[in-house]
C-alpha cells in the first residue's frame, strides 16, 4: 500500500459536544464519519488551553517540554519548531499543507511560517480585522487544494474557527427553550441562550467539515487518507475550558482510514493527544524521532491489548493569566492540584458569555478555588464531590499523588522547581481582573 496521506481537520472549544458522543448536535458530517471509522471515547488533550493542546498534539510533547507554555498571540512558543510533525513526515516522503487555524505561532508575526509547512494556502486576515469565525474560509482553501491533484503523500491541516466565541446569533430553528445547558451550569434562560448559540457554531462545524470530506471523495483521495478529526480541548463555558476536569481536556477524537481505522468501531481506553504522532509513525513505518512522550495507540487498534496507558496526564500554565496546575487520570480517578495558592477564582482566564455573567452575579468571585481534588469517576462522573480529605480515601489519594509526582520529576517539569516563568514580552493579564479582554 502505499503511504496514506493524512487530513488533520481541528476545532476549537468543542469538546465532546457532537452527535456521536451523544449530545442532541445535529452533525451528521461527524456522525458519519463515526459510523465508518473510529471513535474513541476516552480522548483527552495534553491541557484544556489552546496553543498548548494543539502544540503536544503536533510534537508529541508535554508543553512544559516543548515549550507552548501558553497562547501563541500572546508571546509564547515552540522551544523548536522542527519538531512539529510536519518534519517527521517530510523526511518520510509528505509535502505538508496548511489550511487556516494553527495557533502555534502568532499568525501576525513575520515569522509565522517559519513552522515549515511547504504550502500555506489561507494568508492572514489584517491583524486590525480580528479573527470571524463567519468569514473563515479555511474549508474552500482545503477543498482546492484537493481538487488541484495535490502531491501525495500529504499531511493536510484544515484548522476551523468554529466553536470559538463569539457565537453567531440564533437562527430561526434554535429555540433555547428546548435546550439542555452544559453538564457545569444551571439550567437558566440566559445559559440556554447561550448554549444553543454554541449549537449553532457546531452546525457550521459540521457543514465545513462535510464540505471537506465531500471534496476527499469526488476526487478519489478518500481510500488512501487517514482523518485525524478533533478538537483542542473542552468548551468554552465556566468550569470547562482551562480546567482539568474531563470537562475542560475531554474531546472528540475520530479517525478513519488505512491503518485499522474502519468498521464503525468504539474504543473506550485512555489516549492522549500526544499519543497521535507516535501512531501515525507506528501505523506508516517512519522512525520515531527521540523527543516523543507519547505512547503509540496501535494495540489496541490490532487487538493485542486494552490499554497502552494507565493514565493520562495534563497540565495549564498561561492562558490570559498564569494558572498552574496539574492532573493525572485514571479510568477510575480524577486527581487535580493547584501551585498557585490563590484566593480566588482567575477570572480572566474564562472567556466572557452570559454563564460566566451568571456565576458571577451569584459570587462567583468569592468562592475560594480547591487546591487538591479527587474525583471517583465511576460514582460522580460530574466531578463535583471533592474526596481529596475522606479519610477512607487516603490511599488512593496518595497513590494519585504518586503518579502526578512520578510523571512531573519524569518529565522534568519546571514547576517542581517554582513558579514557571513566562517568556519576555508575553501579554499577560492580572489574575485578580474579570475579564481576558
Amino acid at each position: 500500500m502505499d503511504k496514506p496521506n493524512i487530513l488533520y481537520i481541528h476545532s476549537h472549544d468543542t469538546g465532546r459536544y457532537i452527535q456521536p458522543y451523544g449530545h442532541a448536535i445535529p452533525t451528521p458530517n461527524l456522525q458519519k464519519l463515526a459510523e465508518q471509522g473510529v471513535l474513541f471515547r476516552q480522548a483527552y488533550s495534553a491541557s484544556s488551553t489552546c496553543s498548548p493542546s494543539r502544540a503536544a498534539l503536533l510534537t508529541g510533547q508535554y508543553p512544559h517540554n516543548n515549550g507552548m507554555l501558553g497562547l501563541a498571540h500572546r508571546g509564547f512558543r515552540l522551544n523548536d519548531y522542527n519538531h512539529h510533525i510536519i518534519h517527521t513526515l517530510h523526511k518520510g516522503g509528505y509535502a505538508s499543507a496548511l489550511a487556516g487555524f494553527q495557533h502555534i505561532a502568532d499568525m501576525f508575526d513575520v515569522p509565522w511560517k517559519a513552522i515549515g509547512y511547504n504550502s500555506y494556502l489561507v494568508e492572514p486576515p489584517a491583524k486590525e480585522a480580528g479573527p470571524d469565525p463567519e468569514e473563515n474560509q479555511a474549508h474552500l482553501a482545503a477543498i482546492d487544494f484537493l481538487r488541484n491533484s495535490p502531491p501525495q503523500p500529504f499531511f493536510l491541516s484544515v484548522g476551523l474557527l468554529e466553536a470559538h466565541r463569539q457565537f453567531p446569533p440564533l437562527a430561526q430553528d434554535s429555540n433555547p427553550k428546548y435546550v439542555l445547558p452544559p453538564a457545569t451550569l444551571p439550567d437558566t434562560p440566559q445559559v440556554r441562550e447561550d448554549m444553543a448559540r454554541f449549537k449553532i457554531s457546531v452546525r457550521n462545524l459540521d457543514s465545513k467539515i462535510g464540505a471537506v470530506f465531500d471534496a476527499l471523495h469526488q476526487h478519489g483521495l478518500a481510500e488512501n487518507t487517514l482523518v485525524i478529526c478533533t478538537t483542542d480541548h473542552g468548551i468554552a463555558f465556566p468550569a470547562m475550558k482551562c480546567n482539568l476536569t474531563g470537562h475542560g481536556i475531554g474531546v472528540m477524537l475520530i479517525m478513519r482510514g488505512p491503518g485499522g481505522f474502519s468498521g464503525g468501531r468504539v474504543i473506550d481506553s485512555l489516549v492522549s493527544h500526544i499519543d497521535i504522532f507516535p501512531t501515525v509513525c507506528d501505523l506508516f513505518g517512519i522512525p520515531y524521532p527521540d523527543w516523543l512522550q507519547g505512547v503509540s495507540f496501535t494495540p489496541i487498534l490490532r487487538g493485542e491489548a486494552q490499554e497502552v496507558r494507565e493514565a493520562i496526564y495534563a497540565e495549564v500554565n498561561y492562558h490570559a493569566a498564569y494558572e498552574p496546575m496539574r492532573c493525572a487520570r485514571t479510568k477510575r480517578w480524577s486527581y487535580i492540584r493547584r501551585f498557585d495558592h490563590g484566593a480566588h477564582p482567575i477570572l480572566p482566564n474564562c472567556d466572557d458569555s452570559p454563564s460566566k455573567t451568571l456565576w458571577l452575579d451569584h459570587g462567583w468571585n468569592e468562592l475560594p478555588p480547591l487546591e487538591e481534588v479527587l474525583y471517583d469517576l465511576v460514582f460522580d462522573p460530574n466531578e463535583r464531590n471533592n474526596l481529596i480529605d475522606d479519610p477512607t480515601m487516603a490511599a488512593v489519594a496518595n497513590e494519585m499523588r504518586g503518579r502526578l509526582q512520578a510523571w512531573m520529576q519524569s518529565t522534568q517539569d519546571p514547576l517542581l522547581h517554582g513558579s514557571v516563568p513566562a517568556p519576555p514580552g508575553a501579554k499577560l493579564d492580572d489574575p485578580s481582573a474579570i475579564s481576558p479582554t
